[in-house]
């Protein structure tokens, strides 16, 4: 249709009636047309019969991008995607939408977290982030609300980054809901599911090693969280949030974050109020408190002992026996209570699948560390080593690596000639 004069005309006149007509005249639906363009079909087609405008600048730029319009006809900057997109049509020949956010969010995550791939995923946040500041009504939100509680049962032996890409497709797909007024009880529906898949984004982020991303996305997360008034969520992401820097080297500001998160829950059982207390323990073991963090474990456990069976589901949401027992792994193996740490190490692994890969290699990490703190050096570094060759590679980064790098670290530098130690030098260099 770039071709068409017409069309070109219509484009540089900013006349959208025409546009969205002739749009949906060569066979494009209004449903295709506000998905494309973060708006309902209600709306396009409005516009389409000229009962409706477009005169903001953010709706002429989501219809710049949907449409595939370079900026320059729009009177825009040229837009991200012209750098990488050479042929700009709302429609491809085969009737596939080619702007099919998944298939491209997949294709741009294949590589990694590149700098294209986090673009995507920086358009896909910040677009609902301007729409949570609007009066919004959104359409049946029952399929989006029961995608997230789909992705709150993890990966399932999925590659993180393909579960990104679905993920942020299905949390892009919030905006068109977040941008007409609508009732109060939707819309906290709406910031609820907005929350809790940010929240999913941001974990998979950190398990990928992109800190500063999550950091973005538990942001977000946060502001849905709040707006929808559900202090648990709130809470949740806090404590999710407070788990990047406890895994990445700063355990003071991830005890700062945590005490946050258990302000937010309060003091009655609920996923959130245990999740934190048992972060917690982490971050104060890791920041040589030991009393601080024996105390965080006894009010986890005692909290966790209160739970009904909704909260002990085994979700990301949630906070199930088996979640419970890996953050314990964690803390008692760096207070060197290695007897408590391996009953929790092989409780957690009694309860994990054979798919939750990632969370049974960080348990295994934490049995290797705990071979270390009893003197046994070479069978620490000889267990780090077999986990570290045996993961798939979209697995050996990230969480992983670090907590195997840290284990390392834990070494004194007199052993690092032994065999055994240059061995997992060597694997985590690789």
């Amino acid at each position: 249709m770039l071709e068409d004069p017409s069309f070109r005309h219509a484009v540089r006149h900013r006349d959208f009636t025409t546009v969205f007509a002739m749009a949906h005249g060569h066979g494009i639906s209004f449903n295709r047309i506000g998905e494309a363009c973060g708006m309902k079909a209600e709306r396009a087609s409005k516009i389409a019969r000229g009962e409706a405008t477009v005169t903001a600048l953010d709706t002429v730029e989501r219809v710049a991008d949907g449409l595939r319009i370079p900026g320059a006809l729009l009177g825009l900057a040229a837009r991200p995607w012209e750098h990488s997109s050479p042929t700009p049509h709302p429609e491809s020949d085969d009737g596939d939408d080619p702007m099919n956010r998944r298939e491209l969010l997949r294709g741009a995550l294949a590589a990694g977290l590149t700098t294209a791939a986090l673009t995507a995923l920086t358009d896909s946040r910040e677009s609902v982030d301007l729409a949570l500041a609007a009066d919004t009504d959104p359409a049946d939100l029952s399929d989006l609300e029961a995608a997230a509680e789909a992705y709150g049962y993890g990966y399932h032996g999925q590659a993180p980054t393909r579960v990104l890409a679905d993920l942020v497709d299905d949390f892009t797909g919030l905006r068109p809901y977040l941008d007409a007024p609508q009732p109060v009880a939707t819309r906290i529906r709406v910031c609820r599911t907005a929350g809790q898949m940010a929240g999913m984004i941001a974990i998979v982020l950190h398990d990928l090693g992109a800190r500063k991303e999550a950091r973005k996305w538990f942001a977000t997360a946060s502001t849905a969280a709040r707006e929808s008034g559900d202090r648990h969520l709130h809470a949740w992401v806090l404590a999710r949030e407070a788990m990047v820097p406890l895994n990445y080297g700063a355990p003071q500001a991830a005890a700062r974050l945590a005490e946050e998160a258990r302000q937010a829950a309060g003091s009655h059982p609920s996923a959130a109020a245990s999740l934190a207390a048992a972060v917690a323990a982490r971050a104060y073991a890791l920041c040589h408190q030991p009393e601080h963090a024996r105390q965080a474990v006894h009010a986890a456990d005692a909290l966790m002992e209160r739970l009904d069976a909704a909260a002990r589901a085994d979700t990301w949401l949630t906070y199930s026996e088996q979640k419970h027992h890996v953050h314990l792994s964690h803390a008692f193996t760096t207070l060197g209570d290695t007897r408590r740490a391996r009953r929790s190490q092989q409780r957690a692994l009694e309860l994990s699948t054979p798919t939750s890969t990632m969370t049974r290699s960080l348990l295994t990490i934490d049995a290797a560390g705990c071979f270390h703190h009893d003197g046994d050096t070479e069978q620490a570094c000889r267990q780090a080593v077999t986990v570290l060759d045996g993961l798939p590679a979209a697995f050996r980064t990230g969480l992983v690596h670090h907590r195997a790098t840290d284990l390392y670290r834990s070494i004194p530098a007199r052993h690092h000639h032994e065999a055994a130690v240059e061995e997992l030098r060597d694997v985590l260099a690789a």
